[in-house]
């Protein structure tokens, strides 16, 4: 960490350089992040975040490569976040340009900072507006902070330039920041100086036009999202910038690292939401075809079929964003989903038929059994899983027909319909305690839903649940990917025991747990998640928004409006309009700390999912139905044809 000195009471006229070394111990900021941003254009390989009043984490030459930790301002020797509030607003909501304003507490100062990267350079430009308040001269000196490059190669300069409105700055001044990224410290100094010679005015104009026309190849934006137009476009936003800049197609979860895996006690130094799941990015790439960004679509089944997928069919749990294997368990609705995108996209090529068939095969060999389920800890039969098998099965047989497979292509549909058929056999109890009628479970162990059949829920819950005592609203897969109708009573009952035991209603909407017992999340006093031992309740799952949004697509589904579960979802958002993975619930932290039921957690935001749960479920709603669900699948199961 190395300090340089920016005082406002004497003149600067000379650049001031410096280059960070690593720090000792390498935790991460705050993963509620309240802007993020990186230019459009592929040749800038940079990325940022920020808290509310600094900078954060700022990724090069990958979206997963965090180079630096953070960027703060000292103001009189003491930190902004110490001595300060900020609150973070787009400066334009068509473009990736955070404002940030920060306050000192006692009212003796004010500090505005606009961010962009430079479209050409892999550089950071922070322009700052500074204002002394009372009168009183401000000496400034910046703080900045690296070591989490995962391999140490990064190498940065910051370089400041000061243009003086009042000779002797005490009253106000602007200062234009540079922060340069390279494998040299010549090269990262040699780009934050030219990036300044350009100058803020030219590079933040270049830098929002890419945004701009960016949004001006899609659509316009659907009816729906008027109320919620700034969200709505800063989400696609959102998840263009997502995508890395050199392995393209893959984008990660978040640019964050929440609890205890940014404080680096699971993995060191970067993981986890900086990974690239098959699930996860299903989700975006169907927000983006909806949306008209076909070949952000495109370029997400080239990932997953040509550098994530094993040779067995199978797809890693998750990888880097070179499609290096990470984790190593299968999940087999992560097999179904890039099935369903292919035939989305209409893709008959030889090549991606012959990974199609591979993952098809490997269904069809493997069965409904997963080795854990969309929230990652669980092995059995779970409805959601066995609804991405059966969609995958289903469309990828069309897809063989039309090559004139016709033999494959009926093996898999005749699987398909035996699953169709099972599943609600397999999945969902008659005789559980929370109905008197049939429900469908999160998972189960044995398939035999009607036995108390007892499993550790993990995230410090209970070590023996009885199976049937823990529910999940991602049954509703079955109907969002067209394999039950909404008005199946099974259906409808379980969505009655779902809203009874998960629902959470606050003043800014409606949200729901991800399942009975689920502890991902922060403790009871709001300290951050980290893996607990069963049956201690150490820390307590809250309520996640983009839930709403597949229960608003179930509403359509079943010919209701969704317009309060889209409202519900655009209230999560924060002051610079990003969407993250859990609301407060009600539950507030006994430590006394600010947390607005319905607002964000300490989860990871911006959370790529949630923003594009938010995106479809607004074009659903112009639709009149999930424009997600394959027409294919709906009308083989007599649920819609058209």
């Amino acid at each position: 960490m190395l300090r340089v000195p920016l005082s406002l009471a004497v003149l600067l006229s000379a650049l001031l350089t410096l280059t960070a070394v690593a720090e000792a111990a390498e935790t991460w900021e705050p993963a509620d992040k309240q802007g993020f941003g990186t230019a459009h254009d592929v040749r800038s390989k940079v990325w940022f975040t920020l808290g509310s009043t600094g900078m954060g984490e700022v990724y090069w030459p990958r979206i997963d490569r965090p180079a630096v930790r953070s960027l703060d301002l000292e103001v009189g020797g003491k930190s902004e976040s110490a001595v300060a509030t900020g609150q973070v607003t787009p400066a334009d909501p068509r473009s990736l340009t955070p404002r940030q304003v920060v306050t000192a507490r006692d009212g003796a100062w004010r500090i505005t900072k606009t961010y962009v990267t430079d479209p050409a350079r892999d550089v950071v430009l922070v322009d700052m507006d500074v204002r002394s308040l009372d009168g009183r001269p401000l000496h400034l000196s910046t703080d900045l902070r690296a070591g989490l490059d995962k391999d140490r190669r990064a190498q940065t300069a910051l370089v400041a330039r000061p243009a003086l409105h009042d000779v002797d700055g005490i009253r106000a001044t602007h200062v234009t920041l540079a922060l340069g990224l390279g494998r040299t410290k010549g090269a990262a100094q040699a780009a934050a100086s030219a990036s300044l010679q350009q100058g803020f005015p030219a590079l933040s104009a270049s830098y929002a036009k890419g945004w701009h026309d960016y949004l001006d190849s899609l659509p316009p934006r659907p009816a729906a999202a008027a109320p919620h137009a700034a969200l709505y476009d800063t989400s696609l936003l959102v998840l263009a910038a997502s995508e890395d800049k050199t392995y393209r197609g893959a984008s990660v979860a978040s640019p964050s690292m929440p609890w205890a895996w940014g404080q680096n006690t699971i993995e060191k130094p970067s993981g986890v939401y900086h990974l690239v799941w098959s699930r996860d990015l299903y989700q975006v790439a169907t927000a983006q075809l909806a949306a008209g960004d076909r070949p952000a679509a495109e370029r997400a089944l080239d990932f997953l079929l040509f550098r994530q997928q094993k040779p067995d069919g199978s797809f890693p749990q998750n990888s880097e964003v070179d499609g290096t294997e990470h984790w190593k368990e299968i999940q087999m609705d992560q097999v179904g989903m890039p099935i369903v995108l292919a035939w989305q996209l209409g893709r008959t090529d030889a090549r991606t038929l012959a990974k199609v068939r591979l993952a098809g095969e490997y269904l069809v060999k493997h069965g409904p059994l997963t080795g854990q389920e969309r929230w990652e800890n669980q092995r059995g039969w779970s409805p959601a899983t066995i609804a991405a098998e059966i969609a995958g099965l289903v469309t990828g047989a069309d897809l063989m027909r039309r090559t004139g497979d016709a033999t494959t292509a009926a093996r898999w549909e005749a699987t398909a319909d035996a699953w169709q058929r099972s599943v609600q056999a397999w999945t969902a109890t008659t005789n559980g305690p929370l109905s008197t009628g049939p429900y469908y479970l999160r998972v189960t162990k044995d398939r035999a839903p009607n036995r108390a059949t007892t499993y550790n829920v993990g995230d410090s819950g209970p070590s023996a649940a009885d199976q049937r005592r823990v529910v999940d609203p991602s049954f509703l897969d079955l109907v969002r990917l067209g394999v039950k109708p909404a008005t199946d009573p099974v259906i409808e009952n379980s969505v009655r025991v779902v809203d009874d035991q998960l629902k959470v209603t606050s003043s800014l909407g409606t949200f729901w747990h991800r399942f009975s017992y689920d502890g991902y999340g922060e403790t009871s006093t709001g300290e951050p998640w980290e893996i607990g031992k069963p049956d201690t309740f150490k820390t307590y799952g809250r309520a996640w928004p983009l839930l709403a949004g597949e229960r608003g697509e179930y509403e359509l589904a079943s010919g209701r409006p969704a317009t309060q579960e889209l409202a519900s979802m655009a209230a999560a958002a924060g002051s610079g309009l990003m969407l993250p993975e859990q609301v407060w619930d009600g539950r507030p932290p006994s430590s006394g700390a600010a947390a607005t039921p319905g607002k964000g957690t300490l989860s990871a935001a911006p959370l790529a999912w949630s923003h594009a749960q938010f995106v479809r479920l607004a074009l659903s709603i112009d639709a009149g139905a999930p424009v997600e669900r394959p027409a294919i699948v709906a009308c083989r199961y007599a649920i819609v044809c058209r």
